[in-house]
């Protein structure tokens, strides 16, 4: 039991062997969600994207394969997700399409009205104050931009529940309240679309 709590507990800010295990895994197990997510984004053509939480990088590639006139600026917490999502994107990185980096989504070290898209995939459950996250989230977006938060769980559904009270600085969220946090954040347009079986969401905000 120690050690499972030890390793989920990676999901957070992954660290060591047993973090670089959680990446690989995120990467892979995250992906149908992920996919389901981005075919409920707008019609867009961005330009600049920033995948925020980026983990081990491998929604940033979609993002690229997607969009791809875009170049995506990918952001995580941790050390070892930044260097597992640079390995990820190696090639993209080489073409100039792909710049990865270590940050902090509570202060990012990005400019003002830069972005067209932003992206937060299973990653807004460990955000330090959401409703200042999503503030910085609306900076760094262009008017008209895009931040679309893509979920695993709307906040109510057990097994996401039982994970709450495991992993340290997790908590899920559900649609009222990512709404009223967008909304307090100065986004005026919100709106969301939950899968039919699956506690799954997708939450669009409009700059």
């Amino acid at each position: 039991m120690w050690l499972f709590k030890k390793f989920v507990g990676n999901t957070r800010k992954p660290e060591g062997f047993l973090g670089a295990m959680m990446i690989s895994g995120m990467n892979f197990g995250h992906a149908r969600v992920s996919d389901w997510g981005m075919g409920h984004f707008p019609k867009l053509a961005p330009q600049r994207i920033a995948d925020l939480g980026c983990g081990g990088g491998r929604n940033a590639a979609e993002l690229l394969k997607r969009y791809t006139k875009a170049i995506v600026t990918a952001v995580d917490y941790s050390p070892l997700s930044v260097k597992k999502a640079k390995a990820y994107n190696r090639e993209h990185i080489e073409a100039g399409r792909c710049i990865v980096q270590e940050g902090d989504v509570a202060a990012l070290d990005l400019p003002d009205e830069a972005f067209d898209l932003a992206t937060a995939f299973e990653t807004i459950y460990f955000w330090p104050g959401p409703e200042e996250c999503f503030r910085e989230v609306r900076r760094i977006l262009k008017h008209g931009g895009y931040f679309m938060i893509v979920n695993e769980s709307d906040g109510t559904d057990a097994e996401s529940l039982k994970y709450e009270k495991i992993i340290e600085g997790m908590k899920n969220y559900t649609l009222p309240q990512i709404t009223e946090y967008l909304q307090k954040a100065g986004f005026t347009e919100v709106w969301d679309v939950h899968h039919s079986e699956k506690p799954w969401i997708v939450v669009a905000a409009k700059k």
